[in-house]
């Protein structure tokens, strides 16, 4: 058993890392593998696919966090997440050789996010259980949610040319060997338990907002945020394969110049925030962020295209670690906890807004439409909260200040 922390972290972000790399596995491949599913193709068939699965994530999180609270241990919940979305994904390639229709399929995707999301929550509430200190641990977390969708997205496209299933079938291994990984995580490592955090449901989320309404500044940049994050994950698949004939290979790549800067540059431009104070990095983030995202939709050619994705994953990365540190700059150390699980739950549910709104705005008009409303949405809210972010990065404490 893996007892010195560090080792405890490096294992605990595999597995993090796996369950982001099992679920972006299917995103570049996901016309293909709707349509071998029963599914009629197109971006509405496409929503509902990722719709299915992370609702059961915004659900079920908090159960998972209340379920190691009960029994006193995370481990064995995190491999049997893992397992039970391994086999999940099983189940849905064995589907259409069981005459099951697409209904079945949107089943089998909730009872698969129930289970993988157990592996994710509670795999971070470990990270976060850690000693070696926070923001080490969750810089991990960070590292790995960004570099399992980065690569993800690659490998998704590339084995999707094999079978509509392959990703399927990859995922569900990933997923397996992130339960071994987990299997050998001892838990003595940890410094005690951080269960107000594991307690993301909405009801928490909306108490913690309640009494400290400056966090509403960063709630709603993050729900906004994440939103994009999950536009892209539906709409940007079809839009490149659609507007520029890109195959499921190129569509992966597309996903990845977004992802790998996203990811890489979190760590660096999260330290300039400390230097230059929040405000330039989240307001003026926050408007380059929606230029960019409106400026792939206009790209007439897809070289063009695939160079802003690049921009885009830079711009979301000067946002993403500032807002969460305005959150930390907000809160006294006692209340992090809770006030990041409020912030996580604010950015879920933009998440799956994020399907939803790229789905019907999709459907239902055009792309360069659905580009042109979630660019401007990230805009806007910039626009809007100005003031506030001026005053809370004016008044609240800064890191340079602040020992913990």
């Amino acid at each position: 058993m893996v007892r010195h922390p560090g080792s405890a972290r490096s294992r605990l972000a595999v597995v993090v890392w796996a369950v982001l790399v099992s679920q972006v596995l299917l995103y570049p491949g996901l016309d293909g593998l709707i349509v071998a599913l029963g599914a009629p193709g197109g971006i509405s068939a496409g929503m509902w696919f990722l719709v299915a699965e992370y609702g059961a994530f915004i659900t079920c999180a908090v159960v998972w966090g209340a379920a190691s609270d009960a029994v006193g241990r995370r481990a064995p919940l995190v491999v049997a997440g893992a397992v039970g979305g391994a086999a999940s994904y099983l189940l849905l390639a064995s589907l259409p050789a069981l005459g099951i229709g697409f209904t079945g399929v949107l089943v089998v995707r909730v009872l698969g996010g129930a289970f993988t999301i157990g592996a994710f929550s509670l795999g971070i509430t470990m990270l976060m259980d850690l000693t070696g200190g926070n923001g080490r641990n969750m810089g991990a977390a960070g590292i790995a949610i960004g570099l399992g969708a980065a690569l993800g997205s690659v490998a998704g496209g590339q084995i999707s040319a094999l079978s509509p299933f392959a990703p399927v079938y990859a995922g569900a291994a990933v997923l397996a060997a992130a339960g071994l990984v987990a299997a050998t995580v001892d838990e003595t490592a940890a410094e005690g338990s951080s269960s107000a955090a594991d307690r993301r449901g909405l009801e928490a989320a909306v108490d913690t907002l309640r009494s400290r309404p400056a966090l509403g500044v960063p709630f709603a940049f993050g729900f906004v945020d994440r939103l994009t994050a999950g536009f892209f994950s539906l709409v940007g698949v079809f839009y490149f394969g659609d507007a520029f004939g890109l195959d499921a290979a190129g569509v992966g790549i597309a996903l990845a110049l977004f992802f790998l800067p996203f990811a890489l540059l979190q760590y660096p431009l999260g330290s300039l925030s400390d230097r230059i104070g929040r405000f330039l990095p989240v307001v003026a983030g926050s408007v380059g962020y929606g230029i960019s995202i409106i400026a792939v939709g206009l790209a007439s050619r897809v070289e063009v295209a695939m160079g802003l994705m690049v921009l885009v994953g830079v711009a979301g990365a000067f946002v993403a670690p500032a807002t969460m540190a305005l959150v930390t700059d907000l809160v006294d150390p006692a209340e992090r906890g809770v006030a990041m699980g409020g912030f996580n739950v604010f950015g879920s549910l933009g998440f799956l807004a994020g399907f939803l709104i790229g789905g019907v705005v999709g459907a239902s008009t055009d792309y360069l439409t659905a580009f042109l409303v979630v660019g401007a949405l990230e805009i806007t809210i910039a626009v809007v909260a100005l003031p506030a972010v001026r005053r809370l990065a004016a008044t609240g404490r800064q890191p340079a200040s602040t020992a913990d």
